[in-house]
């Protein structure tokens, strides 16, 4: 039976409702090098992100997925204080950012090191939160996938293998998608345990199909962020495509951000069900995929 491991632990999916596939609860944009990177007071976080997190439950969501990785202010500590603070299942990653928000100890490891201590995160826990990480995070550049980038991303192949992980990238350009999941098959493993986030920002579809034609998850995770007549139309021509299996949707919101006075005003997570979901239903997308891209794919994507 595959599980979601979560910050209350592992989760069933006939425990679970709909759930958010990337959003994020805290994140550091600056690099690791910065004075006060990634520092911030729990309790302050919880003050500030559980409202948001109240909301969506209010709404019967049942889990949602932190997408900020090593580099860009990953800190599960946070995670699991919100999360008990509301009684609400947060999915952690682990994993690395892309240039330049790798931390030099990354830059100087191994991949053999670098799987080891990916593999610890997921199947003991990250550090000392005693929260499995669910999933790997990783980034590549816009241009093409850099050398250090490959580096991560061999050494995730090699952890979500013994694992199951799902692998999930931000990558921009479905071309540069193709050669991680050219990548992470020399590894050994599969394309279909790849989630290609931000595939709506490869504005040719035909890489988003070609993409889902390797096996892989594509993720279109703007909702809230662009006109949801674009997103609405940009969703229906993926199910005309035969995509809707391996597609997943989410806001790319939140978040406390501690480079900010107060963490910043943080953004709803309500978008998806309040707007979008009842619009494609008025465009005609059935009960039935609706439940396929809110609660199983997303289950699907994250469980092993």
């Amino acid at each position: 039976m595959k599980l979601l491991h979560t910050t209350l632990g592992p989760k069933r999916a006939d425990e679970l409702g709909m759930i958010l596939p990337h959003e994020h609860v805290f994140v550091d944009l600056r690099t690791p090098d910065q004075p006060g990177y990634a520092q911030a007071d729990p309790a302050e976080v919880v003050r500030v992100m559980a409202p948001e997190i109240e909301a969506i439950k209010a709404r019967g969501i049942t889990a949602l997925v932190e997408c900020s990785t090593g580099g860009v202010g990953l800190r599960v500590d946070i995670d699991l204080a919100v999360s008990r603070a509301t009684g609400f299942p947060i999915v952690v990653p682990t994993g690395n950012y892309r240039e330049p928000w790798i931390p030099n100890w990354v830059r100087d490891a191994t991949e053999a090191e670098l799987e080891v201590r990916m593999y610890r995160d997921l199947s003991e826990g990250v550090g000392d939160t005693g929260v499995k990480a669910a999933w790997i995070k990783v980034s590549a550049g816009d241009d093409g996938i850099t050398p250090l980038e490959a580096k991560i991303l061999r050494a995730a192949a090699r952890a979500a293998q013994r694992t199951g992980a799902v692998i999930g990238s931000h990558t921009i350009r479905g071309r540069v998608v193709m050669d991680q999941l050219d990548i992470i098959e020399a590894e050994g493993y599969r394309a279909d345990r790849f989630i290609s986030i931000h595939t709506q920002e490869e504005h040719d579809f035909g890489l988003n199909i070609a993409v889902a034609q390797r096996g892989a998850w594509i993720e279109y995770d703007h909702v809230g962020r662009a006109p949801d007549a674009a997103v609405s139309e940009l969703i229906l021509r993926a199910l005309d495509a035969d995509l809707g299996s391996q597609l997943l949707l989410s806001h790319d919101r939140g978040w406390y951000d501690p480079a900010i006075p107060g963490g910043g005003t943080p953004t709803p997570y309500t978008h998806l069900s309040d707007v979008m979901l009842p619009l494609l239903q008025a465009k005609g997308v059935d009960a039935d995929t609706i439940r396929l891209l809110t609660v199983t794919n997303p289950f699907a994507a994250f469980a092993r």
